[in-house]
């Protein structure tokens, strides 16, 4: 199985410059997942590479922090916004990230996940 991850263009700029190390989200992945393909969300709106997920740094979001700020590609009050409230943060691991030379469309009937979807291939 594999999965279609949304990120918003800024971010994925991060993710490409090897500034953003970790992705974070409020929930993983519930199936096993052996590829990871990025979707820029609007206004690119196609999917412009992938990863292969090597692990999950989970925990409360101060420590998720404290593991993850030097490579998080965000400051620390959007990741405060991002998790108020919440007592569990997630940070998929990204590496060997590999970006596209041609970006893809999502295929025919396929919408863009808010957060992420599994898919067998694109």
């Amino acid at each position: 199985m594999n999965a279609i991850l949304s990120i918003k263009p800024q971010f994925i700029e991060e993710i490409v410059a090897g500034k953003k190390k970790f992705e974070y989200r409020k929930s993983v992945f519930k199936q096993p997942v052996e590829k990871v393909y990025v979707y820029a969300s609007a206004p690119i709106s196609k999917v412009i590479g992938e990863f292969q997920p090597v692990d999950v740094v989970t925990g409360a979001p101060g420590d998720v922090w404290k593991e993850t700020k030097q490579f998080s590609g965000i400051t620390k009050n959007l990741f405060d916004e991002y998790y108020k409230g919440r007592k569990t943060a997630y940070a998929f691991v990204i590496q060997n990230f590999v970006k596209y030379d041609c970006p893809v469309n999502l295929p025919e009937g396929m919408h863009a996940p808010q957060s992420y979807c599994y898919v067998e291939s694109l």
